[in-house]
């Protein structure tokens, strides 16, 4: 393997981040250099959503004040040159490598047509803008996509007193990542705390003319509203990568110790990197959540450092947590890939719900509403290919 004395780490958020780190950690003598898009330090970006819209600026990732020189903000890579070990950047600059870590993480979907007062969700500053239009006081916010983000922005502004409308295109909000009796639940729970529900219908556009009065649904329906956030979801970043021969497809494509295929001196960590999960039969994942690119981040920079042939396999249980109206919903593993799905748990009068998923009799997600106990047994429960006999034993 040829030694690496300048790691270069393009994208400067958690995954970015804990990847310097780990370097650090593992006395790695060389050159690091991390390249940021933004102007600021790395941040938590879960609060944006909740907290910060309510005027908590608490964002600081522990570590990032710790960056020096070697840090370029307010740059972004948009070429590649694989075979050269170049990264190209905005301002025309070329910075060579030895190891590349990418982690550009991803960007929301926006519509063609995005006017004044319709928000996309993923920055601080995105979330700064929303802030200030709440802190206005409209009458009425649309949400268009009914997944975390837009669940979690229609709790923070109820809780508000803001009249809100949710719009999802599925049966239920949620429905792939909580499985039916997950979804039914958050849509029953979303509408005991006041949010209206628009489900099985498209938010085609808006009217009008310098700022959004409306949503068009594609039934034909308009609602009319004062301010939009559209979380219709994101797209991985590799637009960049897209002439550098890089395998792609929904991310860069990485074996299972999160080395890019084919290529021995590129990892990829967080929500750009879809990898080859030992847990599912090898099945390419990937995972848009908090933990992953916390554990990716480090775990990609030890690997480079040790190479393809020593290099860790990342088996991570998948996880997520959020609450949403004051009820904490928490997920474990992949229950998209099941077909079948068991309730273990449902008890509304303590809003209580526990629902286990497998695929051909072993264990893959779970979903627990305020059981965290629950949550964790079933977690250890799929990071050990349980079966569903064993855990009715």
């Amino acid at each position: 393997m040829t030694k690496l004395n300048r790691i270069v780490v393009v994208g400067a958020s958690l995954a970015g981040l804990r990847a310097v780190q780990a370097l650090r950690t593992a006395d790695f003598a060389g050159d690091i250099t991390l390249i940021g898009a933004e102007n600021r330090a790395p941040y938590n970006r879960p609060p944006l959503s909740k907290s910060v819209l309510d005027g908590d600026d608490d964002i600081a990732l522990p570590g990032a004040e710790q960056l020096d020189d070697d840090w370029l903000r307010n740059r972004r890579a948009v070429t590649l040159r694989a075979d050269e070990r170049q990264v190209v950047l905005d301002d025309g600059s070329e910075i060579a490598f030895d190891g590349l870590i990418v982690a550009t993480g991803a960007s929301p979907r926006r519509f063609a047509a995005q006017p004044a007062g319709v928000h996309s969700l993923r920055t601080v500053d995105d979330a700064l803008a929303l802030r200030t239009e709440l802190a206005a006081g409209p009458g009425h916010v649309t949400v268009i996509g009914g997944g975390f983000i837009g669940s979690e922005v229609a709790s923070t502004v109820r809780r508000q007193g803001i009249s809100v409308t949710l719009v999802d295109a599925g049966s239920h909000p949620m429905a792939a990542t909580l499985g039916t009796h997950g979804a039914q639940w958050l849509a029953r729970h979303h509408q005991r705390h006041g949010v209206e529900l628009v489900s099985g219908v498209r938010a085609l556009g808006f009217d009008g003319e310098t700022r959004a009065t409306a949503v068009l649904l594609s039934d034909g329906r308009r609602i009319a509203t004062e301010v939009v956030v559209a979380g219709t979801g994101v797209e991985p970043n590799t637009d960049w990568l897209r002439d550098s021969g890089l395998k792609l497809d929904n991310g860069v494509v990485c074996t299972s110790s999160l080395f890019a295929e084919g290529q021995p001196s590129i990892v990829a960590a967080g929500d750009v990197a879809r990898w080859s999960h030992p847990l599912y039969g090898g099945a390419l994942v990937r995972v848009e959540h908090w933990a992953n690119a916390n554990e990716q981040g480090a775990l990609a920079a030890r690997n480079l450092l040790s190479g393809p042939v020593g290099a860790q396999v990342y088996s991570g249980v998948p996880s997520f947590a959020t609450h949403v109206h004051g009820a904490r919903i928490q997920v474990a593993g992949m229950p998209s890939l099941a077909d079948e799905e068991r309730v273990l748990i449902d008890e509304p009068a303590e809003d209580r719900l526990v629902v286990a998923f497998a695929a051909k009799g072993v264990l893959v997600g779970a979903v627990a509403v305020n059981a965290p106990k629950d949550l964790i047994r079933l977690k250890r429960a799929i990071a050990a290919c349980a079966s569903t006999e064993e855990l009715a034993a």
